[in-house]
């Protein structure tokens, strides 16, 4: 008979007192700073900058032009992240393995698949644009702002694809810190050529909202290009073999669309409910609709821990998987949730009590300052249910359990979110601010679900066997050349 399971706070607190089994708490945090520098330029910064200079337009409708665009253009990236996470799994397995000319074949592989999808979902962007602000509701005016933005992002997008498949493979092999200082490079020609072309800089031309999409541009042409200098010309990445066009391997390609189908799904249908919010807010008007803009990118800049912390656990899992460290596993994630919650409510804290400092950063006019800063501490209290989520999806996808992540999101949005705030959108409510904030948590009470859906999946022991693809532990030439020996999360993946 199994022994009967610790409760879930004394096996939290016995993981977190645990110095044996799994990372250390400076390990953790090591990896943690560049991806949390990286996660800051990605996801909060470089949005708060452009949000910012186009507030600086006095513009309400710009503004909110710059939020719709940014909704699908997150959108779009959360696609390119879930093949991101597949690159992850595979390289960090087979790193765990020490199986580096895999890892490198892994690799290449991965950069193919991003040429053939990112190029399809860029000439989808381009072509149905108007087709898919349809879906908005907005004003015509607000619509033919946003227009030429998406259609010229479409060569940005297309630029990012191929970007993630090569930070996919650094991540993959515990290298955080390459990622984190493209991402600085890149940010750096963002907010030179941002401010120079919105407001006609350094002898630019004034272009506003189209200098942003053109900013952009620049900066993953930047990034990309550093990524393959480093990666395919540096001599410390003999070791992976990788080549171009020598190294694609239909299988792995295979299985990195395996792994990845399920992340992009999930990733997308949570895309997916912030632009169903734009689309419920629409008729509520531009206050409401800039609000949510504000509210989300504040929301954003707390939460960059947790979506750093998420990416360090997936790899971290990976390569303790390939070693079959168990124990540690569980141990990771309980150190990961203590240290994100902490930062995150720190954050969510001081923005709480002080929202309108930030809010009219965004707001020169004081158009929807009042509105933005009554929800947002009310808002906020419950992010907590979000960031459970996707710790855990985190640790899930990088113990192979995609679909798992996948199956749990689609239901739970499908079934609760999607219903639950189109029923508050239609109740006859007056005060607006009520209904604004109804709406909205009905995202958070689906995010609650699915953290307890994912904490009981992890209580059994099926986690560890139902990967959705698995490294080959007895490979024949790995037995010739390391005798069978398992990698180890305790230290660095490559020999010395």
């Amino acid at each position: 008979m199994a022994p009967k399971k610790p409760s879930l706070i004394k096996s939290y607190m016995a993981g977190l007192a645990d110095v044996v089994s799994g990372e250390r708490y400076t390990t953790i945090l090591g990896y943690f700073f560049p991806e949390l520098i990286t996660a800051f330029l990605v996801n909060s910064l470089l949005g708060l900058i452009d949000a910012t200079f186009v507030g600086h337009l006095k513009s309400t409708t710009l503004f909110v032009a710059l939020g719709a665009t940014a909704s699908l253009l997150h959108f779009v990236k959360k696609v390119t992240e879930g093949i991101s996470v597949g690159t992850i799994i595979l390289c960090g397995q087979y790193n765990g393995l020490k199986r580096f000319r895999d890892v490198g074949t892994a690799a290449v592989s991965a950069f193919w698949v991003m040429v053939v999808i990112g190029g399809m979902v860029s000439v989808t962007l381009y072509f149905g644009a108007q087709t898919i602000f349809s879906f908005y509701h907005l004003s015509h005016k607000t619509m033919h702002a946003a227009l030429p933005i998406l259609q010229l992002s479409a060569l940005s997008i297309f630029l990012q694809f191929l970007y993630f498949a090569l930070i996919g493979f650094l991540r993959g092999i515990k290298n955080t810190r390459l990622p984190m200082n493209f991402f600085v490079l890149g940010g750096l020609f963002f907010v030179f050529f941002d401010y120079a072309l919105v407001f006609g800089r350094f002898g630019f031309p004034e272009m506003g909202l189209i200098g942003s999409a053109i900013a952009t541009l620049v900066q993953q042409s930047v990034m990309l290009i550093a990524a393959i200098v480093y990666i395919f010309f540096n001599p410390s990445m003999r070791q992976y073999c990788l080549g171009i066009f020598s190294s694609i391997d239909r299988k792995m390609a295979l299985d990195i669309i395996r792994l990845s189908w399920p992340v992009m799904i999930d990733k997308a249908v949570v895309a997916t409910t912030k632009i169903w919010l734009w689309r419920l807010y629409a008729p509520m008007g531009k206050v409401a609709l800039a609000s949510f803009s504000a509210v989300d990118k504040m929301e954003q800049l707390a939460f960059v821990p947790a979506l750093a912390f998420a990416q360090v656990i997936t790899f971290l899992v990976s390569n303790d998987y390939g070693a079959a460290n168990w124990k540690g596993i569980k141990n990771n994630i309980k150190k990961v949730l203590f240290l994100s919650s902490s930062m995150v409510f720190a954050l969510l804290l001081v923005f709480a009590l002080w929202p309108e400092v930030v809010i009219q950063l965004f707001d020169a006019k004081g158009k929807f300052t009042w509105f933005a800063g009554a929800v947002f501490p009310m808002i906020s209290v419950m992010v907590i249910f979000d960031l459970l989520q996707v710790i855990l999806a985190g640790a899930l996808r990088g113990a192979a359990n995609v679909r798992v992540v996948m199956v749990t999101r689609v239901v739970v949005y499908a079934v609760l979110f999607f219903p639950l705030s189109y029923f508050f959108s239609l109740l006859p409510i007056e005060n607006v601010l009520l209904k604004f904030i109804l709406i909205y948590s009905s995202f958070y009470i689906a995010d609650g679900v699915m953290g307890l859906i994912y904490v009981l999946w992890f209580r059994r022991d099926r986690w560890k066997y139902d990967a959705d693809v698995s490294c080959d532990r007895n490979s024949e030439d790995e037995h010739a050349t390391h005798n069978g020996e398992r990698g180890s999360s305790s230290g660095e993946s490559r020999p010395s």
